[in-house]
């Protein structure tokens, strides 16, 4: 079968189509024929920083929609031939996929391979962000950083449908300033100017929400633009910064509280409340209340194009690799 392998960490280059053995499932797990694979920074960092790998060669890809190909020793309440979504710990840019069963999730009627390569990781970790951990109530202003990408722009229409008062995003580029007025945000400012424009925005209240998936620096002047009582979730560091630490001197004055998330962790740690979470999350999808735009996709081969897109900054909504589709 096909697979985009890395050999060595380093740009887009070094991945490489190869022609590799098709995986079986062990207990308790399922292969997947891939028709489409999502494309997420995880994956760039993993193949630039080695993030999360545990060692070389390995073939990246976190989410995955198809068809399963064969069940692992265990597996119940899945058939052959099932149209599903999954996520995976890694070998989703191939021909076929082994995905641990509780991470595979079957494909709401109407949805198509298409759209269901978007829902694993980016509809589950914005249903978060929105609710379970951000807890966004009606009538609260909530801004989000990467407010034109993936999990930015199903935030932006779960933010609305959960009451928001307000919802401003933070992005690099005017162009993508306009792609995020147009999915829902109220105002979208620029990086370098964003905590200036909260002020402004708010007459210096501040907002109840900041989603934060940067870190570093942008995280620091997030906490900065809370109003009383305000709240921050972290779920990533694509600053690459170190880890900043926030304490009593930052948290106190505003009564601020700080939350984390990973999908991730949690589907390493808690499978059965990612399953939960994803149920509630695709029920979105399911009935059309929510699509995450695809705005770019690429055939297999074409991975370290799609890399290159998204390393670059410039695209937005969601990147797809076409493998099976």
């Amino acid at each position: 079968m096909r697979a985009i392998q890395v050999s060595e960490l380093g740009g887009p280059e070094v991945l490489r189509l190869v022609e590799t053995e098709v995986p079986r499932p062990g207990p308790g797990e399922v292969a997947v024929d891939v028709a489409y694979a999502g494309v997420n920074f995880a994956e760039v960092k993993a193949r630039s920083e080695g993030y999360r790998v545990r060692s070389l060669p390995f073939v990246p890809g976190l989410e995955v929609s198809g068809r399963v190909r064969e069940l692992g020793a265990g597996v119940e309440g899945l058939a052959v031939g099932q149209e599903v979504a999954a996520m995976a710990e890694g070998g989703g840019y191939a021909d076929v996929a082994v995905v641990s069963a509780t991470a595979v999730f079957p494909v709401p009627d109407g949805v198509g391979l298409r759209t269901a390569a978007t829902l694993p990781t980016v509809l589950p970790t914005a249903h978060a962000l929105v609710h379970e951990v951000g807890r966004l109530q009606p009538g609260e202003s909530v801004l989000v950083q990467g407010a034109a990408g993936g999990v930015g722009t199903v935030v932006g229409r779960l933010a609305r449908l959960a009451g928001a008062g307000a919802v401003y995003g933070v992005v690099s580029s005017e162009a993508k300033a306009a792609y995020a007025r147009e999915h829902g945000y109220d105002d979208a400012f620029l990086t370098a100017s964003f905590g200036d424009d909260v002020r402004r925005v708010t007459g210096g209240r501040g907002v109840d929400l900041v989603l934060d998936p940067v870190g570093g620096e942008t995280l620091r002047q997030g906490l900065d633009a809370l109003a009383l009582f305000g709240r921050l979730v972290s779920y990533g560091n694509a600053g690459g910064e170190a880890p900043w630490h926030v304490g009593q001197p930052e948290l106190y004055p505003g009564a601020r509280s700080v939350a984390g998330f990973s999908i991730l962790s949690l589907a390493s740690a808690a499978p059965d409340a990612l399953r939960e979470l994803a149920g509630r999350a695709f029920a979105f999808a399911a009935d059309g209340r929510v699509e995450l735009p695809v705005t770019a996709e690429f055939p297999l081969e074409d991975a370290p194009a799609a890399h290159r897109l998204m390393e670059g900054r410039t695209s937005t909504g969601k990147l797809l690799l076409r493998v099976g589709g």
